[in-house]
């Protein structure tokens, strides 16, 4: 039966019609052709502005070529240039001083600081362990990474090392220390700790080693308690984060602690992103479907994923909420997932999920805010096993979008999809990535444009990258990647970024995010320097594990990120000259074994990469670096390493010749990286058939051509192309 109305104009893919109507409407109450007729309306009244706010990005971009060719590197003018931009709109004048009024944001996007996780939703044992990775052992993430030295005596082996175990406990021991220091003597010295009656509740009592008691030196540090049998938990908090001692003597690690600890829970990832976006490769209507089925399982709380590990099969579900007893006697719950939000698709892509009356696809990121918000009011009427939001609110992710314009019309169409499902208004909060430098640069007025419904901005080295290369391809060549970080444009960004957020009031009531670590079996060094994204006033920052996450999660235990943050809003606001500088080189002083080294370095980038995205539809996985470094990869690295070799080629730094040699050499690099995969297709035995490597070297030689530089239009094209049948 054709539930579409008869006067409907819209052709939808029979997957998600089916799923639409078999699966979601009948949880919404919704009948088929209201729904339908209320999609049609939102596309017919939004279309027309989407088109034009791209075809405005290609205007500004011909104009800004057309000033880079009378304006080159050599002959540069700061000032001359931000008259320019300021007179063709592409920099907005900032208006008066104002603050975001977002209400109903919960906790954990409003007052708590910690890790944040960013995993793709369409995987559903990586969203699984993502949503779960609320909680984690800190005794497992330092036994089972390089944060302990691997060399013996300490290695970990096939069996329990208690000599690493010890090791473990001591570094634990420090970290007590430091965020729940006592009113005497040290963690180190502990015999007991035991929860005793005090009035109508319970107060945390502390037996050293020498018979002498004493407690926390701040006693409110001590949160609640719960007991599992023989074991007993002791809830501790620090700066709005909760730590949990878990005392078992009967345990294997915990006969070996004098206190009987046998480990050390850490509230870690405190929000996740679920993603349909980077990380997610989705191309046609049946992969959209997908990535929509499993969002609509974690609202529900009905998602699972079965799978093999160590010879044994396991299921995976949604993890329950934690129960404690308040130091004052009450019931005191605790979220046992992290808060999750969605990140939805950009305004540049269109799906054939959904086509017109002429048969044009339609834009993806409006799907995407219909789907993903209807999936979500599941769990507004309480109807899923469990709650996400507990203040009734969607949390939308919103990436690269160009300035004021662009994110005032997402919230226009958020306005409409609340209308759309009879939401109230600001139902639908959004985060704003400041990914794309006409957002970097109208920061303010972007967050004005939504200041009603703003929950998080945030940084992002690669593809600010990318589209700080692609809008100033034209001007000249740019510096080697690695040189770029040093430069001033991008200290300013990140400074700029949470000045700019501080003073739009975001402290209390939304998240200033930082980027990903990038090297997930590089613990040691993330725990050793990534103290800096809280230093710096972020009360986010994003990690690739659940394990990084509680590893990263000590350092919200260190700074307080709040008070850091008011002491930030006392410096100056980083430079706006810095941030609208390029980080143009000068090609004659780059010798040929920079040049080959650079080459070489982002082809093989791009192909370990690409490969894995076309052949196999896997968007986000961790590729081996040159040096066979494992790194977590998503379309951002993936648009600055092709944007890099498009400028080069652009400029003559390097040769189209040169370029594809070093794609030719760097395949059988990537091939050889990944012979141990059975599903793996070889690029080199050959080039000529092989759709990956064709899709990777498209992406550096057509790179000065693609909107924005974004690698999405190609990588849609060669996954389609690779997925027809034989």
């Amino acid at each position: 039966m054709n539930t579409l109305p008869e006067t409907s104009t819209l052709r939808v893919n029979p997957v998600l019609k089916d799923f639409v109507e078999q699966e979601l409407l009948p949880l919404l109450d919704l009948e088929a052709e209201a729904f339908w007729v209320g999609v049609e309306r939102l596309f017919r009244d939004l279309t027309p502005e989407n088109r034009r706010l791209l075809a405005r990005r290609d205007e500004i971009q011909e104009q800004i070529d057309a000033y880079h060719r009378e304006h080159t590197s050599q002959n540069w003018n700061g000032a001359e240039y931000r008259a320019f931009l300021e007179r063709i709109g592409y920099l907005v004048e900032t208006g008066e001083a104002f603050s975001i009024d977002t209400r109903d944001a919960d906790d954990e996007i409003a007052t708590i600081a910690g890790p944040q996780l960013v995993v793709p939703v369409s995987n559903p044992r990586f969203a699984l362990n993502a949503a779960n990775a609320r909680w984690g052992s800190l005794y497992d993430a330092l036994y089972g990474t390089d944060v302990i030295s691997r060399d013996k005596p300490l290695e970990p082996g096939r069996a329990y090392n208690p000599k690493r175990g010890a090791a473990v406990i001591e570094q634990a021991i420090g970290f007590l220390d430091q965020a729940f220091p006592l009113a005497a003597g040290s963690h180190r010295t502990v015999k007991a700790y035991r929860v005793e009656p005090e009035g109508p509740g319970t107060r945390l009592n502390i037996e050293l080693a020498d018979g002498s008691r004493t407690g926390l030196r701040s006693p409110e540090q001590y949160a609640g308690f719960r007991r599992e049998g023989d074991v007993l938990g002791i809830l501790l908090r620090n700066h709005g984060l909760h730590v949990e001692l878990r005392i078992d003597r009967e345990s294997t690690v915990g006969k070996d602690s004098p206190a009987g600890v046998s480990d050390v829970l850490v509230e870690s990832a405190i929000t996740t992103i679920q993603d349909c976006e980077d990380s997610v490769a989705a191309v046609d209507a049946e992969d959209k479907v997908g990535v929509y089925r499993n969002w609509l399982g974690l609202m529900r709380g009905t998602l699972e994923a079965t799978f093999e590990k160590g010879g044994r099969t396991m299921t995976r579900c949604l993890e329950p909420d934690l129960v404690f007893t308040g130091p004052d006697g009450s019931p005191l719950e605790l979220p046992g997932r992290s808060l999750m939000l969605v990140r939805n698709v950009g305004h540049l892509m269109t799906t054939d999920a959904v086509r017109d009356a002429t048969g044009e696809e339609v834009f993806e990121g409006m799907l995407d805010a219909i789907m993903t918000v209807a999936c979500s009011v599941i769990d507004l009427r309480g109807h899923g096993r469990f709650r996400n939001s507990r203040k009734g609110s969607i949390y939308i992710v919103k990436p690269k979008m160009h300035g004021p314009e662009e994110v005032a019309f997402t919230d226009r169409l958020f306005a409409a999809v609340e209308d759309f499902f009879e939401l109230p208004r600001y139902t639908l909060k959004v985060g704003v990535m400041d990914e794309e430098r006409r957002t970097t640069v109208n920061l303010a007025e972007c967050i004005r444009a939504v200041r009603h419904r703003l929950v998080f901005i945030n940084t992002g080295f690669l593809d600010r990258t990318g589209d700080e290369i692609h809008t100033s391809m034209v001007a000249g060549p740019m510096l080697p990647k690695e040189t770029i970080k040093q430069q001033p444009w991008i200290l300013a960004y990140e400074d700029r970024n949470v000045d700019v957020g501080i003073r739009c009031g975001l402290p209390g009531r939304a998240q200033i995010g930082k980027g990903m670590w990038p090297k997930p079996d590089e613990m040691r060094e993330m725990v050793s320097t990534k103290a800096a994204h809280p230093q710096a006033g972020a009360n986010c920052a994003w990690v690739p594990s659940p394990t990084a996450a509680t590893l990263h999660a000590l350092h919200y235990h260190q700074v307080d990120v709040r008070a850091r943050q008011q002491v930030l809003a006392q410096r100056k606001m980083a430079s706006l000259d810095d941030v609208l500088t390029p980080p143009f080189c000068d090609p004659e002083t780059l010798s040929p074994g920079v040049i080959q080294s650079e080459l070489d370095n982002n082809a093989q980038g791009i192909l370990g990469y690409v490969v894995r995205w076309i052949d196999q539809g896997v968007g986000c996985s961790k590729v081996p670096d040159i040096d066979d470094v494992g790194l977590m990869e998503d379309r951002a690295t993936l648009r600055i390493s092709s944007q890099h070799i498009a400028n080069w080629l652009y400029h003559g730094v390097c040769s189209e010749e040169q370029v594809l040699g070093t794609f030719r050499r760097m395949a059988k690099v990537v091939d050889q990286q990944n012979s141990g995969d059975s599903a793996y297709l070889a690029m080199a035995a050959d080039f000529n058939t092989s759709v990956a490597f064709q899709a990777a070297c498209a992406l550096a030689l057509e790179g000065s051509r693609q909107p924005n530089g974004y690698t999405e239009p190609l990588l849609h094209a060669y996954r389609k192309k690779r997925k027809e049948p034989h």
